[in-house]
């Protein structure tokens, strides 16, 4: 079992590696939209903690 979760670390680590290299424009668009919706996320938690204060 311990051997299987390694080869998917690696396969995942090398597509992301691989899709960083041949299309980097692409990989900012991706971690961006990572990001916002991090942001999002964030911002939503905290006005809902807010709204339980108040």
């Amino acid at each position: 079992m311990a051997t299987a979760k390694k080869v998917a670390l690696y396969l995942v680590v090398a597509f992301v590696l691989w899709t960083i290299i041949a299309t980097p424009k692409r990989a900012a668009g991706l971690v961006q939209i990572g990001f916002e919706g991090i942001s999002t996320a964030a911002q939503s938690v905290g006005q809902f903690m807010t709204q339980l204060v108040s």
